[in-house]
């Protein structure tokens, strides 16, 4: 068990006297503050804290994280606040640790949201300062070391939010040591059989590769070596939770997966990486297409290095990533190395400039990632929400696109063009029709692949589609659908909402515009609204009943002369264009068309559903006034509409072929297509189509009616 000595030893090399003497004072703080407090496993509580800015120490980072370490539970834990805080150890630190902290003064009704709103707030905290999440990382890794002492049901919990939350961050922010070890932890953490077992097969067959593994290494060293090149050539371990998804992933046996063995070679700068590369693929054949080039294009995380596959002798698989000693110290400690070199170790001043320039840029794209997880935060609609956009966005895997103008776009594996168009601009994303991926037209839809060059095409009149949902890969893309639909669907249902009220308010003689606004602001707070929007958007909804809220506002009492006027009796209809969009629906029961009666359903939560008026799901509600509206297709009405027809035939070869020629040259769409015997002469086909009003659909009932074989055909209704 460490001390606080032992912490000021490993702060000796780095920090300065004072800033030493800083931490030292935050830690006696903290253990007042904790006293008599103990952890599960009965260790005194301020062992926690200070094994969290050990980890911290370790990675060389700045005083004030430190403090923060040491200091981070006092808020949650105590009855120490934020301000006592600042007062004795300044803003900075104290907001560091309100990041941390989580939100113990609010109840919240299951865990899941709990967590998703802790995550939240610590997100917003990141904005400000991404030293938080360092913290909480290091906060995490100790919580997952001391794990044994909680019960399973808690261990798999905390390890799952672990797996898919904080190590894929630490991977984010390139901090390999923490994500490594996060994994290995999880991993044991979530299914402790797998991980023994696995383990124990692991050791086993460690002994049997040394041999070989020797050889290798000594192949590639020689190799260097002859061509008189700056390189050292190392083992790569395999880690238990990668080994377990690949042959998961991968469909593969623990012997498939271990016959690779991997190597990494450092050298001294990027030119040597280049010549190292090729001394190596002189030695072994190169497997075609496994070469990737991480330092030409980094990843997110800022990791560079050259990754190549070989087959070696006998024909075993062999794996080498080649970098510079500053990319394997960058791919290790990531963003915290920004603070290493910040806090001015004694280097080569050459050295210490390129390390400076590649940690400043890591740290540059850490802070272009949390001000993404800001955007996604004003745009969800709640915590829970967010969380699913933040564990989307947390991506292993990346491609690598063009621009028109040649710029580089990193983007997750899965991504397709709308993803690309969103990571351009949200304004582009919100208006594209269309893309050309390498000169070539493709549907928005496209998976897009690296290399590949990407131009959107937009349109003034263009607007999301609720289908993209169902194929973006990228948190950004989401978050901007979803916050233009909702928004979208408000504006759409506070128009829809007027229409309702002014229609109710016909009975009364009255329109909505003509009420005075002492009498609307009485109606607003009687029914708890803050905005007439508020209130409009409630009846497009069909939250309110416009009725009701009519007569509120004329002041009257429902007596029955009211009832009388009620729209349902006014000759008054609706007016429908088909194009309202979101707060309109048509009936999936007997499928309405431009020319049929109509009537609409207002149904809480989605609008108006439009019914035919002798559709029996409406029969008791049909003369219900506050929940049924007549309504009338406008002569303006366009778009397509679904029908369903049933058709009666003799079994005949190639009937459905027939059948379907017949309906697309009367321009109509076939969206599903399904038969039922009904005995061994006849057939009965059921034909989903897209038409645009009765005369369309009367156009294709006579083409297939024309059909010889054809007995009967009917439009089908529930």
């Amino acid at each position: 068990m460490s001390t606080i000595e032992d912490l000021v030893d490993r702060m000796r090399g780095y920090l300065k006297p004072e800033e030493i003497q800083q931490v030292r004072r935050a830690y006696f703080f903290a253990e007042q503050a904790h006293d008599g407090q103990r952890r599960r496993s009965g260790e005194h509580y301020v062992t926690h804290p200070l094994a969290v800015a050990t980890i911290l120490a370790n990675m060389h980072i700045d005083h004030q994280s430190l403090m923060a370490a040491m200091l981070h539970d006092v808020i949650e834990d105590t009855p120490v606040t934020k301000d006592a805080l600042a007062k004795q150890f300044g803003d900075t630190v104290a907001d560091l640790v309100d990041g941390v902290s989580k939100l113990t003064q609010i109840h919240f009704e299951d865990k899941a949201l709990a967590q998703a709103e802790n995550f939240q707030k610590m997100a917003l905290a990141m904005a400000k300062d991404i030293r938080v999440i360092l913290v909480k990382l290091a906060d995490r890794l100790h919580n997952m070391r001391t794990l044994g002492a909680l019960r399973p049901d808690k261990k798999r919990r905390i390890a799952r939010e672990t797996l898919d939350i904080y190590s894929p961050i630490a991977a984010r922010l390139g901090i390999n040591t923490i994500r490594t070890e996060l994994e290995e932890l999880g991993f044991e953490g979530m299914y402790p059989m797998r991980y023994e077992r696995l383990k124990r097969a692991v050791q086993k067959v460690r002994g049997n590769r040394k041999l070989v593994i020797r050889e290798i290494k000594t192949a590639l060293q020689d190799c260097i070596d002859i061509e008189e090149l700056d390189g050292k050539v190392f083992g790569r371990e395999k880690h238990l939770l990668s080994l377990y998804r690949k042959m998961r992933a991968r469909r593969k046996s623990f012997s498939e997966v271990m016959d690779v063995y991997g190597f990494r070679i450092v050298t001294d700068k990027v030119d040597t990486c280049y010549r190292i590369l090729g001394a190596i693929h002189n030695l072994y054949k190169p497997v075609p297409g496994r070469f990737k080039d991480y330092i030409a294009i980094p990843k997110a995380n800022g990791y560079q290095s050259l990754h190549t596959s070989l087959i070696g002798m006998n024909g075993i698989p062999i794996e080498v990533q080649i970098r510079t000693r500053e990319m394997e110290s960058m791919a290790n400690n990531g963003i915290a190395a920004h603070w290493l070199y910040k806090s001015g170790q004694k280097d080569q001043s050459e050295q210490k400039n390129s390390t400076q320039g590649m940690t400043g840029a890591s740290h540059a794209r850490a802070r272009q990632w949390v001000k993404g997880l800001l955007e996604m935060q004003q745009r969800a609609g709640n915590s829970l929400e967010f969380i699913e956009h933040v564990k989307m966005d947390l991506f292993p895997d990346e491609v690598y696109v063009f621009t028109p103008k040649g710029d580089i776009m990193e983007l997750p594996s899965g991504a397709t063009a709308v993803d690309f168009a969103y990571a351009v601009h949200t304004d582009v994303g919100n208006s594209c029709v269309a893309a050309r991926i390498n000169r070539r037209l493709s549907p928005l839809s496209a998976h897009i692949e690296s290399g590949q060059s990407i131009e959107i095409i937009t349109a003034p009149s263009a607007r999301p589609n609720l289908a993209w949902l169902s194929f973006v890969a990228t948190a950004k893309a989401r978050s901007a659908i979803r916050h233009y639909l909702k928004n979208q669907q408000r504006a759409e249902s506070i128009s829809l909402g007027k229409r309702l009220l002014n229609k109710a308010l016909d009975a009364f003689d009255k329109q909505y515009d003509d009420i005075p606004k002492a009498q609307t602001e009485a109606l607003l707070k009687e029914f708890q609204y803050d905005t007439e929007q508020d209130l409009l958007d409630a009846i497009g909804l069909g939250n309110r009943m416009a009725f009701s809220v009519a007569r509120a506002l004329i002041g009257q009492e429902g007596n029955s002369a009211d009832q009388e006027s009620s729209p349902a009796k006014s000759n008054n209809k609706l007016a429908i264009s088909g194009t309202e969009g979101m707060v309109t629906s048509y009936a999936r029961c007997c499928h309405p068309i431009p020319g049929d009666p109509v009537v609409g359903h207002i149904s809480s939560g989605r609008g108006i559903v439009i019914h035919m008026d002798t559709c029996r799901n409406i029969t008791d509600i049909r003369d219900d006034s506050n929940r049924c509206i007549p309504m009338a297709w406008s002569d303006t009405v366009s778009g397509d509409f679904t029908v369903v027809i049933r058709v009666e035939a003799e079994h005949q070869k190639g009937f459905i072929a027939s059948l379907a020629s017949l309906i697309t040259e009367a321009d109509a769409g076939i969206e599903k297509i399904t038969t039922e015997e009904r005995d061994a002469r006849l057939t009965m086909v059921n034909i989903e189509i897209s038409i645009t009003n009765r005369i369309h659909l009367a156009r294709v009932m006579r083409r297939i009616r024309s059909l010889s074989n054809v007995n009967r055909i009917m439009r089908a209704r529930r």
